[in-house]
């Protein structure tokens, strides 16, 4: 069987490449080239993934989708932004990028399956029906970011590190196939933001403007200013460089108005959710039902009811009250250890 490996350069996507040389399979790696220009150097991505492949001795693809991410994924991360939401550029960059256009560069090079060093299991029923199930290492577990696939996507791509047990347990087989990164250490959660400070990100973009706003109370009252809506995210306590009797924090940000509101800790809780764009990897056969959900990726999943709504949209009531759901976030819903499916949080509901 013919194998695409997407290489990132890094130890998880090697080990994954190496292991599918291992069992017998004709492995191709394939390494997508997201910005232009793009340093070619060691520690690059296309540098340290051809080196890799050198040492395997498979053939290395490069893919530029440079312009593609940049308009799918960073454009839309500032726009979203500029909306005043908090978005999940990973999600949308496996939705349209690594199990969209990568998926398709690696069937036109002849490849029968991708595999992806994601840290996520995936099943087959009998009769063809895919699912998607956490990893065996629950603390790199990635399903979160993976809920968009389809049917389609899950029957072509395979996930080898799903059920490894730790990250010690990568390493040792990267060191066992004497890989040249073997020593690499992980790589920052959002790829396109140099030291994870994406506020000199955006204001760095030139498409973002700076414009100061008042801070205000729930109770109406101006308690301070802000220097942008988009340094500010629903949750946060710190930074606000505000004197009042009790710790406040940012229960709601309105883009339009340019206003970031403020609460006490109570605020921040909410009972339930509406989510909205939901994609399904397994449909619900009833259109109310109790699931598991995740509303960010570091979140404990919390007990939840499910209601579906007219359209691909969704309201969700907790078992009990979470803090900070955060509108442009993922929701991702559960039962046991399989991913159901998910959305985009549209906004917090308040029972009270």
């Amino acid at each position: 069987m013919k194998i695409a490996v997407a290489m990132s350069g890094g130890v998880d996507s090697s080990v994954t490449a190496a292991l599918m040389k291992q069992r017998g399979h004709e492995v191709i790696g394939i390494t997508m080239r997201l910005f232009a220009p793009q340093s070619g150097g060691p520690g690059s991505a296309v540098h340290d993934a051809a080196v890799v492949a050198g040492h395997l001795g498979i053939p290395h693809h490069v893919a530029d989708f440079s312009a593609d991410f940049s308009r799918l994924i960073i454009g839309d991360f500032i726009e979203e932004y500029r909306a005043g939401h908090t978005p999940n550029p990973c999600v949308r960059c496996n939705r349209y990028i690594k199990f969209g256009l990568l998926l398709d560069t690696a069937r036109e090079l002849g490849a029968d399956l991708l595999a992806t060093g994601h840290y996520v299991r995936k099943t087959v029923d009998p009769d063809g029906t895919c699912h998607l199930k956490i990893a065996e290492y629950i603390r790199k577990d990635q399903s979160y970011f993976l809920y968009t696939l389809t049917q389609q996507q899950l029957r072509q791509v395979i996930f080898p590190l799903g059920t490894m047990t730790s990250k010690d347990e990568v390493r040792r087989l990267a060191r066992e196939f004497a890989l040249p990164i073997a020593e690499k250490s992980d790589s920052q959660e959002v790829c396109f933001i140099p030291n994870d400070d994406y506020v000199a990100f955006l204001e760095g973009s030139g498409e973002l403007g700076c414009s100061d706003g008042d801070i205000t109370h729930l109770s109406g009252q101006t308690v301070g200013r802000h220097h942008g809506t988009h340094r500010y995210t629903i949750g946060q306590r710190k930074g606000l460089g505000i004197a009042w009797s009790e710790p406040l924090y940012v229960a709601a940000i309105d883009a339009k108005k340019n206003l970031i509101i403020v609460g006490e800790q109570q605020s921040v809780y909410a009972d339930g959710l509406l989510a909205e764009k939901l994609n399904w990897i397994v449909m619900p056969e009833v259109e109310t039902f109790a699931a598991t959900c995740k509303i960010r990726y570091r979140h404990q999943p919390v007990v939840c009811q499910v209601q579906l709504l007219e359209g691909d949209n969704c309201e969700v009531t907790f078992d009990q009250p979470q803090k900070a759901v955060t509108p442009g976030q993922a929701l991702v819903l559960y039962r046991g250890d399989e991913v159901l499916g998910g959305g985009r949080i549209v906004s917090a509901l308040h029972r009270q």
